[in-house]
């Protein structure tokens, strides 16, 4: 995994495939191992560059604490240092948030902008959003990240055949810092780019799930006062690059090949029928955050029953 000393701190991150470069950012808890999803979709056509926020996977903390803009100025000395003038963004969830700074940061850099789960600010405007942003740090701080990582995941991925699924969320978000992890949620919400949109150049695409936290009618305001094509996923909660690999995928490829989008798409979950496809990028992404596992051991067995 390359590294980069940004500001005297290693940032690291992962790079493959060839073509157009693709930024990939992870959402809260999560590393670069979890666009395991999409890395075979995109490759073929991308150069994906896939990093470690600050205080994620195996990149440290930040010196000076956490924050999004800071998180977007990282990103862009990593991208400055790899020369890359021009990228598209992909971002999930708080990776949305960073995603989203960053083309407002550059916005003559940033050619085309995916937004999956994502919102402008999530500064708590709402008893849902209190209860949706406080309720899960207050179980990290008592049960702790891993019991709290299994909530989230079984929050997720609820259906009998998406076992596999949320035990690997649960594996990914538990192997996480709870230190890390509160900091960057405290982070996220002390951020609002609402009073900045004007700046946003980008071709934007805004991917939500059916019955994630936030209410699709505001994810529709945000994606009209932005003109962003919209991709709404049938039956998908918060994990849309989880449960619903397929819908993820196509909606991004068609982005980065500035294909037309219908005012409003809806996209469909996935279906019991697709868990066999499912347990193959489970493996693999497995196999990626360290876990023993082959086809045939009880290991692999006991992650996927």
């Amino acid at each position: 995994m390359p590294v980069l000393d940004d500001e005297g701190l290693p940032l690291h991150y992962v790079v493959c495939g060839r073509g157009e470069p693709v930024l990939l950012i992870h959402g809260l808890g999560l590393r670069a191992t979890s666009w395991t999803f999409q890395i075979a979709a995109l490759e073929p056509q991308f150069r994906l560059i896939i990093p470690d926020l600050p205080g994620s996977g195996r990149s440290p903390p930040p010196r000076e604490g956490y924050g999004i803009p800071e998180f977007a100025r990282s990103l862009w000395r990593l991208l400055d240092r790899l020369g890359k003038s021009s990228v598209n963004i992909v971002g999930f969830s708080l990776g949305g948030a960073v995603a989203l700074e960053m083309s407002l940061q550059r916005p003559e850099q940033v050619k085309r902008l995916a937004l999956i789960n994502s919102l402008a600010s999530y500064r708590v405007d709402h008893w849902r959003k209190w209860l949706e942003a406080w309720i899960p740090i207050a179980l990290v701080r008592v049960l702790g990240i891993q019991a709290t990582a299994w909530l989230l995941a079984t929050r997720m991925f609820p259906q009998p055949w998406q076992s596999a699924m949320r035990k690997l969320g649960a594996l990914m978000i538990g192997a996480a810092s709870a230190q890390a992890a509160l900091a960057t949620a405290q982070a996220a919400l002390r951020w609002n780019a609402s009073e900045r949109l004007d700046g946003l150049r980008s071709r934007t695409l805004i991917v939500a799930g059916e019955h994630d936290y936030v209410p699709l009618a505001e994810k529709r305001e945000f994606a009209a006062r932005i003109g962003a094509a919209m991709v709404i996923v049938r039956g998908s909660r918060h994990g849309t690059p989880f449960d619903s690999i397929q819908a993820t995928n196509a909606s991004l490829l068609a982005l980065l090949t500035d294909q037309v989008f219908a005012p409003c798409s809806w996209l469909a979950c996935d279906k019991p029928t697709d868990a066999r496809a499912a347990l193959a990028g489970t493996m693999a992404a497995l196999r990626q955050i360290g876990a023993p596992v082959s086809q045939n051991s009880s290991s692999l067995k006991a992650i996927t029953r």
